[in-house]
């Protein structure tokens, strides 16, 4: 994968961004959105999601009941066959795929249900939400799949601590 080196640093520096992660839930900076906001733009300049792919590789979204009405509906069949034949619900509960990668991951990293893809695809990797010290454990497990987070953390970091 292309990006590689990026997920390979995130894993070498683990332990020392997880510390910082934790820094960053316990005190809540200033301007923590402007600057996790500023590290997106800038880590997307760089990396081409359709280059890499890894989320739909090896992480599934949840389907909240909105998105399974949606997809299926534009799938013509019904929320249960959708459900049925595509998701299972995790430890959690919560809806997920049944496998990975994703079953609507084209070879070229391409979605073939993009349109009308789930909000957590729409949203991926959460690093542009408003008070995103709200999704700093999600942040910690995303940091070693897509290598934006990688590099948005230890821009953040650098410019934080």
């Amino acid at each position: 994968m292309k990006y590689q080196q990026d997920l390979e640093n995130a894993k070498e520096h683990e332990e020392e961004l997880k510390v910082f992660l934790k820094r960053v839930i316990k005190k809540k900076p200033r301007k923590l959105d402007d600057k996790f906001h500023d590290a997106h733009e800038k880590a997307f300049e760089k990396i081409d999601c359709m280059e890499c792919g890894n989320c739909c590789k090896t992480t599934s979204p949840i389907f909240r009941d909105i998105d399974v009405k949606r997809i299926s509906k534009k799938m013509k069949c019904s929320t249960k066959d959708f459900e049925n034949n595509y998701l299972k619900r995790d430890e959690d509960g919560d809806l997920v795929l049944q496998s990975s990668p994703c079953t609507f991951l084209n070879e070229d990293n391409s979605c073939s249900i993009y349109d009308m893809r789930p909000q957590a695809c729409r949203e991926y990797p959460h690093t542009d939400r408003k008070k995103v010290v709200q999704v700093m454990e999600l942040t910690e497990k995303n940091m070693l799949i897509c290598p934006a987070v990688s590099k948005i953390l230890f821009e953040v970091r650098k410019d934080l601590f």
